[in-house]
């Protein structure tokens, strides 16, 4: 009799760690299945599209949409309008009565949005929206604007060379940080300023 108390225990257990093996694989399950927890990475493509909407909600211009990728501008907006780009590329920054630093409602001075023009001694911030002529953000290939970004070099070779006509490098541009970006940061960056208005 003992002998089958012990294969029936025996059973048992096997029987119990199958049932609780089961409820914690559905208790996952629906876990997973209801955003409670996430696989590593999973986060990511959620985030994303949050700063894609945000990017589009956030632009202080229209953008014309027309042949470029809708996902690339509106992270590129998100990161160009979220990393103060437009206080150092639009000048003013700030529309009158729309000056957030002087406690207004911010306004974008959207007539000059990233036309250039602000002053940093003798520096002055350049026009980041499309050529004119070419329709390129600076009137810059996507490879030349990824060299600047990742170098600083200057390929207008504007006065004053710094530190030397042979190695004139931007000095106010914060490169140094921005060539950490990721190709796909820096290509959204390009993709927004080739949809932006341009401002001669």
């Amino acid at each position: 009799m003992r002998k089958i108390m012990r294969k029936f225990d025996g059973a048992k257990r096997r029987w119990m760690v199958l049932l609780a093996t089961a409820v914690a694989l559905l208790v996952t399950l629906v876990l997973v299945g209801s955003g409670g927890i996430r696989a590593q990475g999973d986060g990511d493509a959620d985030e994303h599209e949050s700063k894609i909407r945000t990017g589009f909600a956030i632009s202080p211009v229209e953008l014309d949409l027309k042949g470029k990728n809708p996902a690339l501008v509106g992270l590129g907006s998100y990161l160009v309008n979220t990393q103060t780009c437009n206080e150092c590329h639009t000048q003013p920054a700030f529309a009158p009565g729309g000056n957030p630093f002087l406690g207004q409602p911010e306004v974008i001075n959207t007539a000059g949005y990233l036309a250039g023009g602000r002053a940093f001694g003798p520096f002055i911030s350049r026009n980041l929206t499309p050529d004119p002529e070419t329709g390129l953000p600076a009137g810059l290939t996507l490879g030349a604007f990824i060299l600047v970004m990742r170098t600083g070099v200057d390929l207008d070779n504007r006065l004053p060379h710094v530190p030397s006509a042979e190695n004139d490098l931007l000095q106010v541009m914060p490169w140094p940080a921005i060539r950490k970006m990721t190709d796909q940061d820096l290509e959204a960056i390009y993709e927004y300023l080739l949809s932006i208005p341009s401002v001669p």
